[in-house]
């Protein structure tokens, strides 16, 4: 009687978890990680039903039961590693399939008995998620929800390797025929219903916290560039001056401001000033690097923080930013019209806070504007380098370093 209580809840609650990961990923706007989440308890809930309710004397039963539970951890793994940006190694779980396919076939020809076999799926299941393992560890994600996530990881590779080995050391050899009347039956049933409900909550506490980051992220951008807020991009230029300043690692702040912006409002329109910081925020977005923080810190002011990277390097990546405005048509304004930018540039000194590297960028740029605009001014601090403190192109920069 418990069996069957357990056979009925278990395919329930797997496809209530489906339809829940279906309505996130749906109502959420959520990333195809959710979506391959459904399909895990999809699959899941196929291969349960299949064991349970076909006749397990057929042959054909675990070959079944094999290939669905399978997809169901193929579809977890390559949600987990997508949704913290690593590979799935979907080549080394098909090979693994194919070998305890390939075992599990000459199993099921040799002997009646379905010890062997049920060793040979768990095996394969296990060493899938061993495989996930190792991906997800790369990550550099470190969140509590992450660890969780990873430890789940390890308690299914090891219930999927150990589980069967353990029982069958009770039970002895199980007939096909006499499978769902086994000690391990009882086992499997409950062992399968904790695993999905447990890591069920992981997943969907993993949904939750991520739809909350990206609230959170959203409403820290700007709306106009997709950049950071002035609120936003303060903060996390602080938390990571602190980080470079633990790990030794050089860092330049770039301040850049459109050239005779009110006048392009008063000429064309506000819609055009809109137009051209949209514009000017995605030339930024696409220059920097994954690494480096971008944001709109005022009307038409931005700022980016240049991580592992001395004053001559935020300078050559503060020229491709001007040349690349300098090239864009706006619209709303003449085909022939083009906007140029002034940019301040400072590398951070040791020990020196955001405000002090702020002030001397800011000044920075205050002095290109001065100097005649559409030009990059770096504080000063490197002459000693031979590098220019005023730059108008890459060939002025090569002929002082020569």
């Amino acid at each position: 009687m418990r069996e069957q209580i357990i056979g009925l809840i278990t395919p329930l609650s797997a496809v209530i978890f489906c339809v829940l990961f279906l309505l996130i990923w749906k109502r959420g706007k959520m990333d195809n990680y959710v979506l391959a989440f459904a399909a895990t308890y999809f699959f899941f809930t196929v291969g349960f039903t299949v064991t349970h309710l076909l006749d397990t004397a057929s042959s054909y039963v675990f070959h079944l039961t094999q290939f669905f539970y399978s997809l169901s951890v193929a579809s977890a793994i390559w949600g987990l590693t997508r949704r913290v940006g690593q590979p799935p190694y979907l080549g080394a779980l098909l090979l693994v399939y194919g070998l305890s396919a390939a075992t599990l076939a000459v199993a099921v020809a040799v002997s009646a008995d379905i010890s062997s076999r049920l060793i040979i799926v768990n095996t394969g299941y296990g060493v899938m998620y061993v495989i996930g393992l190792m991906s997800l560890l790369n990550a550099h994600r470190r969140e509590a929800i992450d660890r969780f996530v990873i430890f789940m990881h390890v308690l299914l590779a090891a219930q999927f390797l150990i589980r069967p080995v353990v029982t069958l050391m009770f039970e002895g050899s199980i007939i096909a025929s006499e499978y769902r009347e086994s000690i391990y039956y009882s086992v499997v049933n409950l062992s399968l219903s904790i695993i999905s409900l447990s890591s069920a909550l992981v997943l969907l506490g993993a949904c939750i916290y991520d739809q909350m980051v990206a609230v959170r992220e959203k409403a820290e951008l700007d709306m106009l560039t997709g950049l950071r807020t002035r609120r936003a991009f303060e903060q996390d230029v602080i938390a990571w001056l602190e980080k470079a300043k633990q790990e030794a690692v050089p860092v330049s702040l770039v301040v850049a401001d459109i050239d005779h912006f009110k006048a392009v409002n008063d000429v064309y329109g506000h819609q055009t000033g809109d137009n051209a910081i949209a514009e000017f925020g995605e030339v930024i977005r696409s220059t920097i690097r994954d690494t480096d923080i971008a944001g709109r810190i005022g009307g038409e002011e931005f700022c980016v923080l240049a991580w592992n990277c001395d004053g001559a390097a935020a300078m050559a990546m503060a020229e491709r930013v001007r040349r690349r405005f300098g090239d864009r048509a706006i619209e709303g304004m003449p085909e022939d019209h083009r906007l140029t930018a002034s940019f301040g540039v400072a590398g951070r000194d040791e020990g020196e806070g955001y405000g002090r590297l702020f002030a001397r960028c800011d000044a920075a740029l205050y002095a290109a504007k001065q100097g005649g605009r559409n030009r990059i001014v770096h504080d000063g601090k490197m002459d000693k380098n031979n590098v220019v403190t005023e730059w108008r192109g890459e060939d002025e920069l090569r002929a002082a370093r020569a």
